[in-house]
Parts: C-alpha cells; sequence; structure tokens
C-alpha cells in the first residue's frame, strides 16, 4: 500500500498544478481513488498505460480546476510519500512523470517529489 501511495503521490503532483482560483472541493479520497490504477504501471512499467489509469488522470485533472483543488492535490500526494517509507528509483519517477503525456493529458509543468505545494496555482 505504502507504494501504491508514493506513485500516487508523484503523478499527482502532475495533476495537482492546472489552473485559475477559487474554492476547494477535492479530497485525498478522491485523489487515491483516481490513481489506483496507475500504480502497477509506475511500479512495474509495461509497454502501455492501463486504461483505468488514464480515465482516472483525466479525471482527476478535471476536477483540480482551482488553486485551491491543485494544492490539495498536491499536498496530499506530498504526505503519501513522507509518510510511506517507501524508496523510489529515477525509473519509477520518469514513468509517473510520462503518464500525463502517455494519457492525452497536457500539463505545463515537471512532475516531481519535491514540488512546492503552496507555489501550484
Amino acid at each position: 500500500m505504502a507504494s501504491k501511495l508514493v506513485f500516487l503521490a508523484i503523478v499527482f503532483i502532475a495533476l495537482g498544478a492546472t489552473s485559475p482560483a477559487a474554492e476547494g472541493t477535492v479530497s485525498c479520497g478522491q485523489v487515491v481513488n483516481n490513481l489506483t490504477p496507475c500504480v502497477s504501471y509506475v511500479v512495474y512499467g509495461g509497454s502501455t498505460v492501463p486504461a483505468q489509469c488514464c480515465n482516472g488522470i483525466k479525471n482527476l485533472n478535471g476536477m483540480a480546476q482551482n488553486t485551491p483543488d491543485r494544492q490539495t492535490v498536491c499536498n496530499c500526494i506530498k504526505n503519501a510519500v513522507s509518510s510511506s517509507g517507501f524508496t523510489y528509483s529515477n525509473v519509477n519517477l520518469d514513468l509517473a512523470a510520462g503518464l500525463p503525456k502517455k494519457c492525452g493529458v497536457n500539463i505545463p509543468y515537471e512532475i516531481s517529489p519535491t514540488t512546492d505545494c503552496s507555489r501550484v496555482r
């Protein structure tokens, strides 16, 4: 479970920063639920991203349409990473970072577990 949360967090850092500002409504539970189908791809790799993973990424990206929601997504991911104690490799980070593009989601920033969530807009 810890490895799932780490990789979900990495993926959602990317999805956590995309639009303008308003009142937040995205929960950490929604973040995890939408990214769970991506875990096996990020952990084990593969030739194609599962359709359920892309559906979750697109859904979460659509939900995080304001600054508070994007910051919530970012913080949920960072909390999961810091509390998991899981060690991830550059390969895992690269797979996670490539998910938005492989799923047809345009993210104008790099996915990184060191993202400063307070700067996400």
